[in-house]
């Protein structure tokens, strides 16, 4: 084999394992990949199944029911609500009517399995994507009702 020709099976080889590292990395990239989605979206069928993913809003109110370890409760974003159901112990923060976000799965029942629950931290906080979920959610209900939403105009 010709010094020519050894250079060209090294490159190759070179970049064939360069292309199998890329193919790895951006498949765990992927799989760890986790998205938001509002009741909303989720009633809309814009929810993937069967993946992981997180859904935010407020709990209902009156909504939270404790069965021991396993605790069930809707989320809602004022327009639509997914019930979830939690196997484990809640954040002290988690309260009726306050921001929550959940991650875990959509089962084919549309009861929403979460693995993991985060509620807000302060009387002033609520999850970024929850928040603009719920504004979105009661501009939709306002033009549904056929009242606009005064988004801070001046008086």
């Amino acid at each position: 084999m010709k010094p020519r020709h050894k250079r060209a099976a090294i490159v190759v080889g070179v970049l064939a394992l360069v292309g199998v590292a890329v193919g790895l990395v951006l498949n765990a990239f992927n799989s760890n990949l986790v998205f938001f989605y509002t009741p909303t979206q989720i009633a809309a069928k814009e929810a993937p199944s069967g993946r992981t993913f997180r859904i935010g809003g407020l709990v209902q109110s009156g909504s939270v029911v404790r069965e021991g370890v396993t605790v069930r409760f809707t989320v809602t974003d004022t327009a639509q609500s997914v019930p979830v159901r939690y196997d484990g112990v809640l954040p002290d923060l988690f309260k009726e009517g306050k921001g929550v976000v959940a991650q875990g799965q959509l089962g084919p029942d549309g009861v929403f399995t979460a693995r993991e629950v985060l509620a807000k931290h302060d009387e002033n906080y609520m999850p970024p994507e929850a928040a603009d979920a719920v504004q979105r959610a009661e501009q939709v209900k306002a033009r549904m009702a056929g009242h606009p939403i005064d988004g801070g105009a001046k008086k």
